[in-house]
């Protein structure tokens, strides 16, 4: 039993990457593998209370089992006149995109306090999860993935604030939304979703958000910024899916290692963003696991694993190149990851780039004053035996540094990333017991010197993934899985903290199922659970959410 092999391929998802990219697409059969948050999801109303309980649970997994929803926090909604858009109604029932045509909201303004888009779900029977995006004018603004169903139905939802595509918004254009699928007499769901954008208008007691003035796209790899830009910001939509080994790139072996997926260089990853052919930022991808994940969609049903429903974005600041940027010309930009075999599939990277503009100046002038990049590191020693061994410590360095003339005198940026991921791989042979302990941290200061005291922000990334699946010798397959996501921000003005925050996205889960029988002789059992804590200078937010066999038995804030 291998944890990253055996779904079949989907439909390609739009990439500015050099890697074909291709969408989440795993069967949830006797042995499913693995598969398809300002964003959320929930089964209840907006203001459902949230209480403790203690439901009765049943004996095994039946037919149906409590919709999916996290615990991370509600989308915050203005006390301000609204207006909804419907952007998107489709059924998913193979690889064809919903287009449509999106007319900016009337009644609203132009400058909005919030725009918080919504996405409802539902799909019964028997069907893979799936990955899927919706982009607005060319400019993703959501990357998703399915839960997998229940034969009677499920239904879910979907938030996320999106107020910083404003710019996109504020013009019509085409809509195009796919979640690439199969329908047929075995698997038999259709995905059935509708998405709206609620635009919140500015009042007395709501002022417009500050927003990037542009929202860009690149065309043919190549990026034209107005040339008054003073901060550029690159976001990247990095997935590894499609069901092969790049979908559990953390689990590739070199050789001489005798496991299933490969990679000369071992699991280490890294997404490199790159302007004319520099390095102009690095960073971790996030290890996503979808709801089929681990071969154990049992441990999914109704919580996913962290940002499933939610592909954050990775974002660069490549403020330091603002100078170099804003002489109109077009520039290239390249994504690419580092680790994937040369020719395997299985990586997307759409890029979007937010761009903020100096309203005193026509041009504005810079330059590029410094590139240090470090050595990349990456190790990997592997020790025969029973368990094979493979133990991983990979890293990397960046400074960027550069300055822009504008009307409020000289800003100057500087970018510092240093990455480092450690993991340990056990395997037996015939993978039948496959784990993994692992961890990534990616720590990112950016300095912003100019007129005042310095302005600067720290952000401490931290990816956590502790899991096993054991197949026994009567057929039994249990996973044990713990995922952690993990963030601390501080924003710092001359020395003296401004704002903080604690994010810290824990889920665990316990799953057992007989493999490669019919569902009604699995037999599967299972028990879940997320905490979703966010401290810091805008509040307190900590919930608990408990499942046993599908059924949510415990649901509880903390403050």
């Amino acid at each position: 039993m291998c944890l990253a092999t055996g779904p079949v391929s989907a439909a390609p998802l739009p990439s500015a990457a050099p890697h074909a990219p291709s969408a989440a697409s795993h069967a949830p059969g006797a042995a499913p593998h693995a598969s398809a948050a300002a964003l959320r999801t929930r089964a209840a109303a907006p203001d459902a209370p949230v209480t403790t309980s203690r439901a009765p649970a049943p004996a095994e997994f039946g037919t149906d089992w409590h919709d999916p929803l996290t615990a991370a926090p509600a989308i915050s909604r203005p006390a301000a006149k609204s207006c909804e858009v419907t952007l998107a109604e489709a059924r998913f029932t193979d690889f064809t995109p919903y287009r449509g045509t999106y007319v900016p909201p009337d009644g609203c303004g132009d400058r909005w306090s919030k725009v918080v888009l919504r996405l409802d779900g539902k799909v019964a029977g028997r069907q893979y999860d799936r990955l899927g995006y919706l982009h607005v004018g060319g400019v993703e603004i959501l990357r998703t993935s399915t839960p997998e169903p229940s034969p009677d139905g499920i239904e879910w939802s979907v938030e996320k604030d999106v107020t910083r595509y404003s710019d996109t918004f504020r013009r019509g254009g085409d809509v195009e939304m796919l979640i690439g699928n199969v329908v047929d007499e075995t698997y038999t769901g259709i995905i059935d979703v509708k998405v709206t954008l609620t635009f919140y208008a500015q009042g007395r007691a709501t002022r417009p958000a500050e927003v990037p003035d542009r929202v860009l796209t690149l065309q043919d790899g190549t990026l034209t910024t107005p040339r008054n830009s003073e901060r550029v910001v690159a976001e990247v939509y990095a997935t590894g899916s499609g069901g092969g080994c790049e979908e559990f790139w953390y689990l590739t072996v070199p050789d001489p290692a005798p496991y299933s997926c490969k990679a000369a260089g071992g699991p280490y990853r890294e997404v490199q963003i790159k302007v004319d052919g520099r390095l102009a930022g690095i960073a971790e991808p996030f290890p996503n696991v979808w709801t089929g994940g681990w071969s154990n969609p049992f441990l999914w049903y109704v919580i996913p694993g962290p940002r499933a429903f939610d592909v954050k974005p990775i974002q660069y600041d490549l403020s330091p190149f603002a100078g170099l940027l804003d002489d109109g010309r077009p520039h290239r930009v390249d994504v690419s990851v580092v680790g994937v075999p040369e020719g395997r599939s299985g990586w997307s990277a759409p890029v979007n780039v937010l761009v903020w503009q100096d309203a005193r100046r026509a041009h504005v002038s810079g330059a590029l004053t410094g590139v240090e990049t470090g050595d990349l590191a990456n190790t990997s020693s592997y020790t025969p035996g029973s368990p094979e061994r493979l133990d991983t410590a990979g890293g990397h360095r960046l400074t960027v540094s550069g300055y822009v003339d504008t009307s409020h005198g000289r800003v100057t940026t500087t970018v510092r990333r240093v990455l480092a991921n450690t993991s340990v791989h056990r395997w037996t042979d015939g993978e039948d017991t496959d784990g993994l302990k692992a961890t990534w941290s990616d720590d990112e200061t950016v300095t912003v010197d100019g007129r005042g005291a310095p302005r600067v922000t720290r952000t401490h990334r931290t990816y956590t993934m502790d899991g096993t699946t054991t197949l026994g010798p009567d057929g039994r397959l249990r996973t044990v899985l713990r995922l952690g996501d993990r963030a601390a921000v501080d924003d710092l003005r001359g020395g003296l903290r401004t704002a903080w925050s604690r994010l810290d996205d824990t889920y665990a889960g316990d799953a057992t199922y007989t493999a490669g029988v019919p569902r009604d002789q699995r037999h599967a059992v299972g028990t879940t659970s997320e905490r979703y804590t966010l401290r810091g200078s805008g509040g307190c937010h900590d919930r608990r959410l408990l499942t046993e066999q599908g059924v949510l038995t415990v649901d509880h804030r903390y403050c």
